[in-house]
Parts: C-alpha cells; structure tokens; sequence
C-alpha cells in the first residue's frame, strides 16, 4: 500500500513540472544597446527620469551641447579688406563701417592746383576727343559707409540718391548714372578724365561708370567695391565673357558663385552702358554715407 502511495505522488510531481512555462531567454542580455534591449547607454527611457533619448549623452563623451561657432570678426571682416584705401574697417553692430578720405590713388587733371599736383596731377591723356576739364578740383574728406554686414533682399527696393551710393576698393564713391535728378550723363561724361571721374562742386572724387584705373591695375572680373545695401560691385567681365545689361536683373545684379563668395551671393557689375553700375534702385536695403 505504501509502494503504491509512492508512485502515485511521483507521478503527480512529474505532471506539474511539464506544466510548467518556461522564461524565455534574452539572446542580447548583457550586450548594451543590442536590438531589443530597452536601455540608452548613458541616457533613459523612463518618462519619470526627465530625459528623452535626444537627452542621452553618447557613451564616453561630453554632456556639454556642442555649439556651431560662429566665424571671428577678422574672418567677416577679411573680404572688407580688399578696400585697400580704406583708413579703417570695423564692424560695428549688425554693419561694417568703412573709413577713407575719398582721393583717388591715381593720377588727375583734377589734381591741378591742389597741394598734391606734384605727384598726381597729370594732363589729359585718354581718348575721348570731347573732354572739357571742368572748373573743380579733388580735394580730401573723412567719409564713413555704414553698410549691412549681412545684406538680404529688401521687401521694397530704394531709389539711389544723387551723391555716394557706394565705395570702389580705393576708397573713392560711386554715383548713380544721373548727373542731376533724371538727367543722364550724356554731356556730363564729357568731363570725366582718363580714370573716368571727375569731382563734384564741393571736390567730391567719384565715378558714374567703370573705374578704368582698377579694372587695368587690377582685372576686369574681380571685386572693385561694394554699394551701400552691402553687396559686392564686379567688374565689366566674367567667366571670361564680356557682361551686358541683358544678362542683370532691374537693379543691375545676378546671383551665383564667385571668387570671393564660393557659396554665392547677388552682385552687381559694372557694363559699358547706362545705368552703368546701379540700376532700378538698391537690390538691398542701403546703410548710411556720412562725411
């Protein structure tokens, strides 16, 4: 009786345990990471932690956000430096200021009588047959061009005003090609000199059209200034091609690539054909011309 007891309480015991679910087994338990392990290294998932994987910190590295830097004045202010003439260049807020004294580097039949026509002034020698000297001289002033030191598109464009509209890289203004309010510069031109400027009443220096001493001294298809709303003047070539009007936009300008902005930029250049170097007004919104 008691060996009959025996077996039956074996064979019970033997039934439970089949019966019994086994835990299944993890195959990535103890690898970090793995697919199907439910843990960030370094970070958590548990909603009462504060933390959201985007919050994790990579294994082994700083907790610290990283920052993109931004580039130092001396690298914003490098291309400004191209205005060789310029007494100086400092940015200035949300703009670079640029100094110079207005004279051009080259020599002038305006140079006559002033204190520096020993070394400067030269007589006429270019071929415009019509030139008529006109009865003003260079003289030296203390300009300031504030302009955009990152210049944009403005929402309503500007007319360009009689007098600076910008500054040629040897610290000399641009005009507009007006002579007075909506006057072309057909008889004007007249008295430009071998450079192609001329000054005003007061012995403001400035061109109305391309600079002839830069654009020989230093290339047709390179930078030779900036206007006022802050972007870039090239000059009457590119790509080896010669630049008309029909290739710019209303205010004179295009956008692409150049050698001074690989990313590209809109610029304007300067043709052989009114309006010149500006056309329909500033592409951008202008800064300040003070003297």
């Amino acid at each position: 009786m008691k060996k009959l007891l025996y077996i039956l309480i074996a064979v019970a015991a033997l039934y439970t345990a089949c019966g019994e679910e086994e835990e299944p087994i993890n195959p990535n338990a103890g690898v970090p990471n793995a697919p199907g392990d439910s843990t960030t290294v370094g970070g958590s998932n548990d909603p009462d932690s504060g933390k959201t994987p985007a919050d994790s910190t990579i294994a082994g590295g700083d907790d610290t956000p990283t920052e993109t830097e931004e580039p130092s004045a001396d690298a914003r202010l490098e291309i400004y430096q191209k205005i060789y003439a310029a007494s100086d260049i400092y940015i200035e807020g949300d703009f670079i200021i640029i100094k110079t004294n207005g004279r051009p580097d080259h020599k002038s039949p305006y140079y006559m009588e002033t204190e520096w026509a020993s070394e400067l002034h030269e007589e006429y020698d270019g071929d415009n047959d019509k030139f008529r000297l006109n009865p003003n001289r260079i003289g030296e002033f203390n300009y300031t061009f504030k302009i955009p030191l990152n210049p944009q598109e403005a929402t309503r464009h500007q007319a360009t005003p009689m007098g600076a509209i910008g500054v040629a890289i040897n610290g000399v203004p641009f005009y507009n090609q007006y002579a007075a309010p909506d006057e072309p510069l057909t008889n004007e031109i007249n008295s430009f000199d071998q450079y192609n400027g001329h000054p005003t009443g007061n012995s403001n220096y400035h061109y109305h059209i391309e600079p002839l001493y830069l654009t020989e001294s230093k290339g047709k298809d390179v930078l030779l200034g900036f206007l006022l709303d802050g972007f870039p003047v090239y000059g009457p070539t590119e790509d080896g091609k010669l630049v008309s009007d029909n290739d710019l936009d209303e205010y004179h300008g295009h956008t692409h690539t150049t050698s001074d902005y690989p990313d590209g930029i809109y610029h304007y250049h300067i043709t052989s054909n009114d309006p010149y170097i500006n056309g329909n007004g500033y592409f951008g919104t202008p800064g300040t011309f003070s003297q």
